[in-house]
């Protein structure tokens, strides 16, 4: 693997170049379902301060891990014990999720964690299992070392914004962190599946396509929507109710 690392040339070439966008593209969007599942875990702490630093500390952990993973792939994938250990991993968040207990909103919440330090490693390791998955995508793309190197850490980079976002629309969207949770259950099968069989696996394409019209029913409904309606309907009787105690007010003014 040193000698790999030494004989990289700033001169890659046109076409590893052009392949540069399309890996990090690709990254971005099998990263969704990772930035959910990470969002979800940040919001088990109770503010906003710890949230960012649990998110900040545990995905600089994570760059490390999936650099690692990155520089011994070649060793890596030849135990399918790892690919076992990760699709397990991220079923057992999917079904952590769908049988956790329901808040008053009927939404599903996660584990709650007493410090930032108790979430950083879920974190961090959670990434590493999504990275099982698109490090093994970006290396059937391309053998440059460099070039997935460099999509990795454009990658985290991405994903540590993508994950803030996705906490505020966690808020925002009734059906979303079930989405995410559906997604992430097909990157776990995906695992297996490759471990089974890797001719079963289906192209990638097919996942984007999966991915984006889940999502699409994830975005679907918003809780504003809501709220702004049951306040609508508040203010009604509430005017009306006004509008009768001034009138009797009146009538007692004018002697009627």
């Amino acid at each position: 693997m040193l000698d790999q690392l030494l004989e990289w040339s700033p001169n890659l070439g046109l076409d590893t170049l052009l392949l540069l966008p399309v890996l990090i593209a690709l990254e971005a969007v099998l990263s969704a379902d990772n930035a959910i599942a990470l969002a979800a875990i940040a919001q088990g702490l109770e503010s906003e301060q710890q949230q960012r630093r649990a998110l900040n500390f545990g995905l600089v952990i994570a760059f490390v891990l999936r650099m690692t993973l990155i520089l011994t792939a070649s060793w890596v994938l030849k135990f399918w014990q790892f690919e076992v250990a990760g699709a397990a991993y991220l079923l057992w968040l999917v079904y952590q999720h769908f049988s956790s207990s329901e808040g008053d909103d009927d939404q599903h919440h996660g584990p709650k964690f007493a410090s930032v330090w108790q979430a950083i490693p879920i974190i961090a390791f959670t990434d590493l299992a999504f990275s099982l998955d698109s490090v093994t995508t970006a290396i059937a793309l391309s053998d440059e070392v460099a070039i997935i190197l460099l999509g990795g850490a454009i990658g985290i980079i991405a994903l540590r914004f993508m994950a803030g976002l996705f906490i505020r629309w966690l808020s925002e969207y009734v059906y979303l962190e079930d989405a995410g949770f559906v997604t992430v259950a097909f990157v776990g099968l995906r695992l297996l599946v490759r471990v089974i069989n890797e001719g079963w696996v289906p192209p990638d394409w097919t996942m984007v396509a999966l991915i984006a019209t889940i999502f699409s029913w994830g975005f679907s409904k918003r809780v504003e929507a809501e709220t702004d309606g049951e306040l609508a309907e508040l203010k009604v009787p509430v005017i009306t109710a006004i509008e009768t105690t001034e009138d009797e007010d009146n009538k007692v003014l004018t002697g009627d």
